[in-house]
């Protein structure tokens, strides 16, 4: 089984110092999306539960940010991710600034392309790439398919959280993606090399656009 790593509710409240007031008021504007509150059953009964890494990154940045910002101009700047910048970068400004690596970049990039501007969405596929690349997880061919894969599948997701999974059987790579929450169960001969959240990734480099 490949679980997408969970927190409860409680947990988050006392790792985070923070209240339940506060958590649902950051709900309620918007600065916490409605899907990161999962309700699963537990032996005392329903409980919350949220997307460990994700709602940790988030609160962190709310209590680093809210002393210098208002809670309305928090949820802008924490908009949701399925909501892209317009802006489009260019090819240098993504090498100069480190977004994607040259090596990525070279392999990736079309001399026949009409121009050297990347949308948000397509660099997003290349910053995923990169980041497998760049453990050493995936081989270069590998990096081929998991590029094609996004650029096919996620404009179809329409910005839903989800997950890429890398997964090999009998040698076989391949690459799925999953929208979260969600249970992962493969057979006892898939090895799972891989789980990237999406909706962190493109928090991420959302960061490095703006």
């Amino acid at each position: 089984m490949m679980d997408q790593e969970l927190i409860s509710k409680k947990d988050l409240l006392d790792a985070m110092g923070i209240s339940y007031g506060q958590l649902y008021r950051w709900k309620r504007k918007q600065l916490i999306p409605e899907e990161w509150f999962i309700r699963k059953s537990t032996f005392t009964g329903q409980e919350t539960f949220f997307p460990k890494r994700l709602i940790l990154a988030r609160i962190d940045k709310i209590v680093n940010m809210k002393d210098d910002l208002s809670l309305d101009e928090l949820a802008d700047k924490l908009s949701d991710t399925s909501v892209f910048p317009d802006l489009p970068l260019s090819i240098e400004s993504l090498r100069e600034r480190n977004i994607v690596s040259s090596s990525v970049l070279d392999r990736y990039h079309k001399s026949d392309r009409p121009d050297s501007v990347y949308s948000f969405s397509e660099a997003l596929c290349l910053f995923a790439v990169d980041r497998l690349l760049s453990t050493g997880e995936m081989s270069l061919e590998e990096g081929d398919l998991l590029h094609e894969t996004l650029k096919e599948q996620l404009p179809q997701l329409a910005g839903k959280p989800c997950d890429v999974l890398f997964f090999r059987k009998m040698g076989v790579s391949s690459f799925a993606i999953v929208t979260v929450p969600a249970d992962i169960i493969f057979d006892a001969r898939v090895k799972v090399a891989a789980r990237l959240s999406v909706t962190e990734l493109a928090e991420q480099l959302k960061d490095k656009w703006l």
